[in-house]
Parts: C-alpha cells; structure tokens; sequence
C-alpha cells in the first residue's frame, strides 16, 4: 500500500519522467538532466517518493575501479507507485484542463491535448 504524496509541479516533472519507461532504473543525474532540476530538489523528492512506498532505489553492483566511476543509484516506481502516479497525473491533467468553450482560446487548448501520455 502507498502512502499520499503531495504532487508540485517537480514532483508531477518527475513522476513524468519515470512512467516513460516504469521498468526502466534512472539513476540521479539522469533525472536531473531530463527534469531540469537541481539535486537539492530532485533528491528530496526521490526521498519522499520512497518513504511513501512509489519508489525504490538499488544500487547498481559494479566495481568502482574497474568501471572508472562510483556505484549508481538507480530509482524505479513500484508497481502501486505507477498506478498512483498514472493516477495522480491524470487528476493533474484534468485540473489543468480548460472549462467550457468560452473559458479557453483554441491555442491554450492545444497546449493541453499535446501533453506527453501519462
């Protein structure tokens, strides 16, 4: 069981990036760079996530020496992580979406419909 995680815009940024592939690990760079955001936002996130029960995090077992670099963390949803982020997300979409036909120009509509598929 998850528990509920408060979804700002970084955390809706990285929840994004982690149901492009939920399988797939990224490690903490690889987050940084795909979001736009600092460690000192990303990493609290991350923290967050886990201690709700959305996210592990393994570290990758390679020797540092032999690779030339240290050990990655790499972070995944689990699986009631991707529910709730697909979840959470979708909620998110539909709040941002426009009201009715006279609340929105026809450009700030398109602007909702081309969002990536979460």
């Amino acid at each position: 069981m998850t528990e509920r995680v408060r979804v700002t815009t970084s955390v809706a940024q990285v929840l994004a990036v982690l149901l492009d592939d939920p399988q797939a690990g990224r490690y903490g760079l690889e987050l940084m760079q795909a979001t736009g955001q600092p460690s000192g936002t990303l990493y609290p996130i991350l923290a967050r996530l886990q201690e709700a029960g959305w996210l592990r995090a393994d570290w990758e077992d390679i020797d540092p020496r032999a690779e030339g670099r240290p050990a990655r963390r790499y972070h995944r949803l689990t699986p009631d992580g991707v529910v709730a982020a697909r979840a959470e997300l979708a909620a998110l979409r539909a709040k941002l979406r426009p009201r009715g036909a006279g609340g929105a120009r026809a450009a700030d509509a398109a602007t909702f419909t081309s969002a990536p598929g979460w």
